[in-house]
């Protein structure tokens, strides 16, 4: 079945009502129709299953039919923080970190940034990044749409990682070196429910005068494996190993 992010105000205690974009996928693009059944997403993360009953000319209003209760969340919330990459490789790193199970996403100004964000268009790619992060998540059925935060500077980035109960630097330097105990050591110890803010530079990495910064403000540098990855395959392999240790491991 198809899953949409429904917005709570479009709830009544039996229904729901789905309109903007949702409505046109469901209408143009599935080509459903009345009797057709659908999985809506309230934005608390509680699912049901819903039948069309109505299509109006920019409403799709549907029955609840039942609340199912659904594991598809990963047990900590673990953050992506990417130093601005070239091209599209942020909308990559939204769209298969939100199906790896990320929780947020961090943009943020690198000193090796190439490309610059003002203040218009962080609103507008924004904007593009979040659709991205509700597509993927509907496609792979998750409970919680991830939020993409607009770009922040480093600085900016170290005041939001308080909120988090660990901090993680990927430094290719600890990869050269063969660190391989930190990011293991951490999955460890944390506790289902806990938070991780994992920072990720771009394609020339972080500088030692950022790590030191980070270092200073309690986050961990570690290695991710004995060989150098892409600014947009690291945080991949970062959620890939989260999910295993954590969700297959048991």
């Amino acid at each position: 079945m198809q899953r949409y992010f429904v917005p709570m105000e479009s709830f009544t205690e039996s229904s729901v009502t789905i309109t903007g974009d949702d409505f046109h996928h469901i209408v143009r693009v599935m080509r459903m129709e009345a009797g057709d059944t659908v999985i809506v997403v309230q934005p608390g993360g509680q699912a049901a299953i819903a039948e069309i009953k109505t299509i109006t000319d920019d409403a799709v209003l549907a029955d609840v039919i039942e609340w199912t209760q659904e594991e598809k969340e990963l047990p900590v919330r673990l953050s992506i923080a990417s130093g601005l990459p070239k091209g599209d490789k942020l909308e990559y790193i939204v769209q298969k970190g939100t199906e790896l199970g990320a929780f947020s996403f961090f943009p943020f100004q690198a000193a090796r940034s190439v490309v610059k964000w003002d203040e218009k268009k962080a609103g507008k790619k924004t904007e593009r990044l979040q659709k991205i992060a509700k597509e993927a998540a509907e496609q792979s059925h998750r409970t919680v749409v991830p939020v993409v935060n607009e770009p922040v500077t480093l600085s900016g980035l170290i005041e939001r990682a308080q909120e988090y109960d660990y901090k993680l630097i990927a430094f290719e330097e600890s990869a050269k070196q063969g660190e391989t105990a930190k990011l293991a050591s951490t999955l460890k110890v944390i506790k289902p429910g806990q938070s991780i803010l994992f920072v990720f530079g771009p394609e020339g990495g972080i500088t030692e005068k950022e790590l030191d910064k980070l270092v200073g403000a309690g986050f961990t540098a570690c290695g991710l494996g004995p060989r150098i990855l892409r600014t947009e395959t690291a945080p991949l392999y970062a959620l890939a190993a989260v999910s295993y240790h954590l969700e297959l491991l048991g």
